[in-house]
Order: C-alpha cells, then structure tokens, then sequence
C-alpha cells in the first residue's frame, strides 16, 4: 500500500499523541479531593458484583478506545489518498479508470458524427469509473467529465440536427484564420491536451477515439508535426482510435498502430466500428503488487473499516445494557 499524502498521515499521529498526553498528563487533584471516603475499601472490592462492574467498565473502556483508534486510523488513511489496495476501481471497467476523448474532425453535419455521439450517449449509462470528454476543431465541448447526465444529454444535444439543438452553441466555432490552416495533427494534439497531465502516463487509461478524415487541405504549415504528435501520445500512454470518414491515406493507422489504437473505416455502420474499438481498450496496468502512483487510489477497505468501526461504537451502548 502506498500513501499520496504523507503528511496527513503525519498529523494524524500528532494529534493521537496529544489526546493521549492530554489524558495522562490530566490534573486530577480537584476530583480526587470530592471523592468520599469509604469503610472497609478491601471487603467492597472482593464482592462479585463489584467485581463484575470492574471488568465491565474495564472492557467497556477497552472497547470505545479500540474502536476510536480504529476510526481515525481508517480515516487518516483515507484523507491521505491510499494506493494499491483491493477496489472497486479494478472491479469493472477491466481494471483502471478509464478516461475516453472524442474528437471530432469532420464537419458537424457528417452522419459518422452524429451516429458517434448517439453511440456514446447511449454508452455512458454503463460507465462506472470512466470520464467521457468531448473536443472539436476549435473547442473542448465537454471536459474530461463524470457527470454522465450532463455528457448524455450534452452528446445526445450535438447528435440531433443542428436545427433541434435548441439553445446548444455549434460544435465548432467558425473562425478565419490569417496565417493558419487547421489540419489533423493539430487537431489531435488538441484533443490529446484534453487528458489532464497529458505529457506523462496515469494512472487512468486513456482512451482517444477520433471520427474524420484521414487528412486535412494542404495550406500553412502545421504546429505540431507527426513525429511530435505521435511522442505525445506515447510517452502520454494515449490509445488513439479512429473512424476514418473518406478515403484513408495510412496517416491515422500508422498512429493508432504505434499507440496500440485502432484505424476503421466508417462504413455502413458506424456502431459496429465503435463496437470494435471498445471491444479492444486500453490494457488495464492495474495489479495487487503496484504501489504508489502507478495504482488507481484505492480508498475502499480504509472506509469500510471506518465505517465497520463507527457502527460498531454507537452499537455497544445496546450491547452493555444486556
């Protein structure tokens, strides 16, 4: 197991200790001065029934501090952000969180766009750990987000014709550029600066799934070359994916090849494109032997402990009157 944060860790302990000084280092002199004197001390403390009251007030005291130990153990834990546990986490979704980027570059009337983004509104109902984002030409329409009601209903918005959106902005912004000609490379590298602390792996998958063409009119020089954007996505542990709408030039299989992503062709049925895509994610990186921040945080046995513990402490008064 492996700790984020070591200093709550730290101030945890401090303030253990100084409620157990401020308990032994208590002045006791005034209560013990409104004590009564008793007769025949030694006779009373050999009685069964004092002796019974001794132990249960001994183990009644044994308890409570056992179980507060135990409730701030598991909740300092907790705060401290622990890693390489057993969760939940690694249950479902094939193991890590997993964080998935459309990107959409072809034009916001292209059939392959609108059946992509009914295609996840209809996914995100099954999502547990996943975060869903969505970025265009010129805009990140949806960060990288759980709120899947908001993403279902934002995606499922931007899947109908631009005439029954409502008050939905467009997609893209259109924007005229002096001595810039949008092209593919940038594009993605848009899309890849959506993944937060893009330039170095997480401990989330990622998952970049693009629908457009497999290249853009020739103009201007781009700002980010192919090289470059294929190390991003590399040393950022990127899968980049794509439904190629048109004719494909090679340019996005060879990338979806050295990110270990998949380049299809939008086809008849882009469903079953997307089925595919989602049929082969991300390997899960998650073990029972990783530590620190190669794991997914991991925060479900400190909580459950916790929680065991607090239950436990408010039922021991009914337990005592027995």
């Amino acid at each position: 197991m492996g700790l984020t944060w070591m200093l709550v860790v730290i101030a945890g302990c401090v303030a253990l200790a100084g409620c157990i000084a401020a308990v032994l280092f208590r002045p006791m002199g005034a209560q013990r001065r409104q004590l009564r004197p008793l007769a025949n001390t030694a006779r009373l403390t050999l009685l069964p029934a004092y002796a019974r009251a001794v132990r249960a007030r001994t183990v009644a005291a044994v308890v409570t501090i056992v179980l507060l130990t135990v409730m701030l153990a598991g909740s300092v834990i907790v705060a401290a952000r622990p890693t390489g546990l057993p969760t939940t986490a690694t249950a479902f979704g094939g193991g890590d969180p997993e964080d998935v980027m459309l990107c959409v570059g072809a034009p916001p009337t292209d059939p392959a766009v609108a059946a992509t983004l009914g295609y996840f509104a209809g996914q995100v109902d099954a999502f547990g750990t996943q975060r869903i984002g969505l970025t265009s030409a010129n805009r990140r329409v949806i960060p990288l987000t759980r709120d899947y009601q908001y993403a279902k209903q934002t995606l499922s918005d931007y899947a109908r014709p631009a005439d029954q959106r409502g008050d939905a902005a467009p997609l893209s912004a259109a924007v005229t550029y002096v001595d810039y000609t949008a092209n593919l490379d940038d594009l993605l590298t848009l899309c890849l600066t959506g993944f937060p602390g893009f330039e170095q792996p997480a401990a989330q998958r990622r998952s970049l799934i693009y629908v457009g063409p497999d290249s853009a009119p020739a103009g201007n020089p781009a700002l980010f070359s192919p090289d470059r954007l294929r190390e991003l996505a590399v040393t950022g542990a990127v899968q980049v994916n794509a439904v190629v709408t048109g004719q494909a030039s090679g340019a996005l299989s060879a990338l979806a090849g050295d990110t270990g992503g998949r380049a299809l062709s939008a086809g008849p049925s882009v469903a079953a494109s997307l089925d595919d895509i989602r049929d082969h994610p991300p390997a899960a990186k998650f073990s029972g032997d990783d530590d620190g921040d190669a794991a997914p945080e991991s925060p479900d046995v400190p909580v459950v402990i916790a929680l065991a513990a607090a239950l436990a402490l408010a039922g021991w008064p009914m337990v005592q009157r027995r």
